[in-house]
């Protein structure tokens, strides 16, 4: 009901699970999924995970009911383009999903941070960067990516780094490109994952 009173937004299809959900997305043109995450036959993980795997394929919101969700989390590395609590206020929800259509990232610098600090210690490496186009990024480009790493938003990037927040924009929209990435909180997971920022926020070694 919330989202069809936008006049911009459109509810296209419902589905019950994860599985339901790929079935959907069979036959239905989707810009943006919301996402649940503890769903019975596919949980909304490895639903991202195959969404996110599709050519073209939709942003992905995830709804969560618990703050820092350690699902939540996964479905963020699967491909997710952020995450909300349900019982955000549904003008806030709105506005999520037109960011993420937009393609900006959904979760806040700060909740960013606090997530990562929280589960960086679950993934799989945290040793020497290893991701093959790191090498192609400029020193500049290196500089900005460990500042979004850290949570900060783009205006405190120009600041830290003497900016115009439009340049810093620029770098990120540089790094997304040249790492095959699709916003900034799939930078700031592969920035843990590759070393580059440790957990607590700082640099690595």
């Amino acid at each position: 009901m919330v989202l069809a009173s936008q006049g911009d937004l459109e509810v296209v299809g419902e589905a019950g699970d994860g599985l339901e959900a790929l079935e959907v997305l069979e036959r239905v043109e989707v810009d943006v999924v919301l996402m649940d995450v503890r769903m019975p036959r596919l949980d909304g993980v490895e639903a991202t995970r195959r969404i996110h795997e599709r050519a073209g394929a939709p942003r992905v919101l995830i709804l969560t009911t618990f703050d820092l969700d350690e699902y939540a989390f996964s479905a963020l590395r699967a491909g997710a383009s952020g995450f909300m609590l349900k019982d955000v206020p549904p003008s806030e929800l709105v506005a999520a999903i037109r960011a993420v259509h937009s393609g900006d990232a959904v979760v806040a610098p700060s909740t960013t941070r606090r997530l990562l600090d929280r589960f960086a210690p679950m993934l799989p490496g945290t040793g020497p960067a290893t991701h093959p186009e790191l090498d192609r990024l400029t020193g500049r480009e290196q500089e900005v990516m460990r500042l979004v790493a850290q949570g900060l938003s783009n205006g405190e990037i120009a600041a830290r780094l003497v900016l115009s927040e439009a340049t810093v924009k620029t770098h990120v929209g540089r790094v997304l490109t040249k790492l095959g990435l699709r916003d900034r909180v799939q930078v700031v997971v592969l920035a843990y994952e590759t070393g580059i920022v440790r957990v607590g926020g700082g640099p690595g070694a």
